[in-house]
């Protein structure tokens, strides 16, 4: 086990080996296109849990798969759960150029592909008739269907992954089947509102500042589901927020680059740290009033080989099944 636990150490915290990828499986898409994803093999072949991680930005779904094998085998979670993330492919030139993290497979001739920037907001592929949400859908029916024992799913995103859970949340399919699902929100540059309110409004300034992606006005049609049943799904789902305690400001580590800075955003606030307190206040307000949770992980920043890792997120990541 010490061996184990020294390896996945090395691949979720040492960037330049970080990255050996774990095995690949495939699950079919309409219009003949495919959804890789890499998935773990656990030694008991009937896990009673599933936990699907969400890459961050740009594309590190290597680095997050990593860090949820580790923080499962320093949690003692040698059994359960299966550990499955899903690889939004986009074409290899704009991948090259602003969004490809080291170790990442390319695309296959039959992946369904997105944009940088547009498969965290659950869009339509740019090749198939499926949305990023509806691959994530298709993915779950696929491991309850693989695992028939599985009793509980945990999707958990970190940065965009973050921003791709908290939204899916609102707009996500029903399983095929009865099972617990539960979200894990971590990190993300910034939420998706469900009405007018901001904890740093200056509409004046920012007339669109409620439009989607940020709030439930002018959704697009491929989400199919109004601003009220979104609302009421999202209030009704299990979801527990994971914040960095050092993400905040400008500083090293808080990817401060790489965060939403466009006038709707900065209504949220000015840091992630910050963002995500004020948006777990507003959930205790307007949403579930309590039922979900917000946790502060000590020590760690903008990584997400900090954050998973962290024993106080392992209720969040592994809960009770």
């Amino acid at each position: 086990m010490k061996f184990w636990t020294k390896l996945l150490t090395a691949l979720a915290l040492c960037a330049p080996i970080a990255h050996a990828a774990p095995p690949i499986a495939t699950l079919s898409l309409p219009g003949g296109k495919t959804l890789s994803y890499f998935a773990s093999q656990p030694p008991n072949p009937t896990p009673i849990s599933a936990l699907i991680v969400i890459e961050g930005y740009p594309r590190d779904a290597n680095r997050t798969f990593a860090a949820a094998a580790l923080a499962a085998a320093l949690n003692g979670q040698t059994s359960s759960p299966v550990i499955i993330a899903p690889l939004f492919q986009v074409p290899t030139a704009e991948a090259a150029r602003f969004c490809h993290f080291p170790g990442m497979p390319g695309p296959t001739k039959t992946n369904a592909l997105w944009h940088c920037g547009t498969w965290l907001n659950g869009a339509p592929a740019i090749n198939a008739p499926v949305t990023a949400f509806g691959a994530l859908d298709a993915l779950i029916d696929q491991t309850l269907r693989r695992y028939p024992s599985v009793q509980t799913i945990t999707i958990a995103g970190f940065s965009a992954g973050g921003q791709f859970t908290q939204r899916y949340a609102a707009f996500a399919a029903a399983p095929s089947r009865p099972v617990r699902e539960r979200f894990v929100i971590a990190d993300p540059s910034a939420f998706l509102y469900f009405n007018r309110f901001r904890p740093h409004p200056h509409p004046q300034s920012c007339p669109t500042y409620n439009d989607w992606k940020f709030g439930t006005e002018n959704l697009p049609a491929f989400l199919s589901r109004s601003a009220a049943a979104a609302r009421a799904a999202y209030s009704a789902a299990d979801i527990h927020y994971l914040e960095g305690a050092l993400d905040h400001g400008t500083g090293p580590g808080t990817a401060y680059r790489m965060l939403e800075k466009n006038c709707a955003a900065e209504t949220q606030g000015r840091y992630r740290l910050g963002r995500g307190i004020a948006y777990a206040a507003y959930d205790r307000h307007y949403l579930a009033h309590g039922r979900h949770t917000l946790t502060i992980i000590p020590g760690c920043a903008h990584a997400v080989s900090c954050v998973f890792t962290a024993k106080a997120a392992a209720p969040a990541l592994f809960g009770q099944p």
